[in-house]
């Protein structure tokens, strides 16, 4: 392999593993889109509980359930089988969920990994077909109660904790801080 090709192999592998990245930051905020520059329009998807073209994807993840208050998606390694235009990437996923079924919130984790085929076209790497894994699911119980702060401490504004829509980091990143 000449220093060309593997500097281009590892200039791809950084812009596969940020789609992914991008894209479990989408989800979490809710936000079509920073999904949509994840996705190839003509992308399937299969989370065995949900599956479909992209388009169906987009309408269950945004504006998302109403039983799911909250997520975090906390994305680990990816092992990519890289080719020219076309990858396999294999990512670890914990998820986190703040769930309502009718009992009140309820904080929920799911293991798992995802199976996603990405195809490069220009400059830019895209999902163009993702399968989810399971591994484990832990129901942890009674969600915290924020209202409370954290560890017995009072938070100092109501900016600290994480929700789906209007969270603070969109400001952040936009650059409109308070």
């Amino acid at each position: 392999m000449t220093e060309a090709v593997a500097v281009r192999d590892m200039l791809d592998r950084e812009a596969i593993r940020d789609c992914i990245a991008r894209l479990a930051r989408g989800e979490d905020r809710r936000s079509a889109q920073i999904i949509q520059g994840c996705w190839w329009p003509e992308a399937r998807f299969d989370y065995g509980v949900h599956r479909g073209d992209f388009e169906t994807y987009l309408g269950w993840v945004v504006p998302g359930s109403p039983t799911i208050r909250n997520t975090q998606h906390f994305i680990g390694q990816s092992v990519i089988a890289l080719s020219e235009s076309h990858a396999r990437a294999e990512t670890h996923v914990l998820s986190y969920h703040r769930i309502d079924l009718g009992a009140g919130d309820r904080d929920t984790c799911i293991g798992g990994r995802y199976l996603d085929r990405l195809e490069k076209r220009g400059a830019e790497w895209r999902i163009a077909d993702r399968v989810m894994l399971y591994d484990w699911e832990q129901d942890w119980g009674d969600a915290a109660d924020w209202s409370k702060g954290v560890m017995g401490y009072p938070f100092a504004g109501t900016h600290f904790t994480g929700r789906a829509h209007r969270d603070f980091s969109e400001d952040w990143f936009a650059g409109e801080m308070a």
